[in-house]
């Protein structure tokens, strides 16, 4: 009974938790508020000589035409062990943060690798 009930527990957790991850493509709809979203990397850049040193993830599409762009700032770039341009392109990740329009485009500002989790 006791392994049932811990069982059902598992299951209902990872049900919620699956839930609560929007797809790339619905961001713009929660714009506002802080969401965890799923897409793959499409296109990546390091913008190094711009102001601010961004880095960004463009999920679903290449840019210009991004669903979704994930920006990390060039303060915050040394807390990540490994290049983010490089190290999740092509990859599905899940990124959690609170959801902006810039250009009419969601982004999320990331200041931390534990934002990012790769999905596998």
């Amino acid at each position: 009974m006791i392994r049932t009930i811990a069982f059902w527990t598992v299951i209902v957790v990872l049900c919620v938790r699956a839930a609560d991850v929007i797809p790339a493509r619905k961001a713009k709809e929660f714009t506002g508020s802080t969401q965890t979203v799923r897409g793959w990397v499409a296109s990546s850049k390091y913008a190094a000589n711009s102001k601010g040193r961004p880095t960004f993830l463009n999920l679903d599409k290449p840019y210009p035409e991004q669903v979704l762009t994930v920006v990390i700032w060039g303060s915050d770039r040394n807390k990540f062990p490994f290049p983010p341009e490089t190290f999740y392109l092509e990859k599905n990740i899940r990124v959690t943060g609170l959801i902006k329009l810039r250009h009419g485009v969601p982004e999320i500002i990331v200041s931390s690798p534990s934002q990012i989790e790769i999905d596998e």
